[in-house]
C-alpha cells in the first residue's frame, strides 16, 4: 500500500505545482488516464440526496486517503476529485489518481454477500490478497454492477449518516446477491460531471 501512497502523493504534488496551489489539504481534480475520461460511478436513484446523489468514494481526502478502510458511497462532490474519479478500464473500476481499483473483500478469489469494497492496487498479489478476480466487474445494461461471475452486485446501505461535514452524507458500500439487492440501491451509471 505504500506504493499507492507514494503514487498519490507524487501525483497530487505535480498537479498542485502545475496549478500553483499551495494548500495540499484539498482533494485534487483527477487527471485522465490512458485516454479515458474520468467520471463518477453514481447511483441512478439519488435516494435522500436529490441535489447530488451518491458516488463510490475512497474514504478520506487530500493527503489523508485511507486505502486500509472500506470504500463508501458518499454524496457526489461537485466537479471531479481524485477520491471519487474513476475510469471503467475493461472490467475494472479504476481510480486513475492512485492506480487503484475497486476490490471486493474475499478469499481464494471469491467473495460472499455483505463483503465490503476497498481501493487496492490494481492486480495486487500479496499474502491473503489475490486481487485480480475480485477487481473484475460485469456492467449490466440495467445498471447492475456485478462482481464478474459471482451473482454479487455492488450495493449501498439502506441508511445514510452525516460525515465530518454535516451537510454531506455517506452509506456503506458492499456486494449483495443481485436478485436480493434493492434496485434503488444497486443500479449505477457512469457520469462525467460538469466542471
Amino acid at each position: 500500500m505504500q506504493t499507492l501512497h507514494r503514487r498519490a502523493s507524487a501525483w497530487q504534488l505535480l498537479l498542485l505545482l502545475g496549478m500553483g496551489i499551495a494548500n495540499t489539504s484539498l482533494a485534487a481534480p483527477a487527471a485522465p488516464a490512458r485516454g479515458a475520461t474520468p467520471g463518477h460511478l453514481r447511483l441512478i436513484n439519488d435516494l435522500d440526496r436529490p441535489q447530488d446523489g451518491y458516488c463510490i468514494d475512497i474514504l478520506g481526502s487530500g493527503n489523508y486517503i485511507r486505502f486500509d478502510l472500506p470504500m463508501t458511497a458518499h454524496n457526489c462532490k461537485p466537479g471531479l476529485y481524485a477520491d471519487e474519479a474513476v475510469v471503467i478500464d475493461g472490467q475494472r473500476i479504476r481510480f486513475p489518481a492512485y492506480d487503484a481499483c475497486a476490490t471486493v473483500a474475499g478469499l481464494n478469489s471469491r467473495a460472499l454477500p455483505g463483503a465490503s469494497v476497498a481501493a487496492r492496487e490494481c492486480g495486487e498479489k500479496s499474502p491473503f490478497m489475490e486481487a485480480d478476480k475480485l477487481q473484475r466487474f460485469t456492467f449490466h445494461k440495467d445498471g447492475r454492477v456485478e462482481l464478474a461471475g459471482s451473482n454479487l452486485c455492488l450495493t449501498v446501505g439502506a441508511e445514510s449518516d452525516s460525515t465530518f461535514e454535516k451537510t454531506h452524507r455517506w452509506r456503506t458500500l458492499f456486494v449483495e446477491r443481485c436478485e436480493k439487492a434493492e434496485p434503488s440501491r444497486s443500479r449505477w451509471r457512469f457520469v462525467v460531471p460538469k466542471q
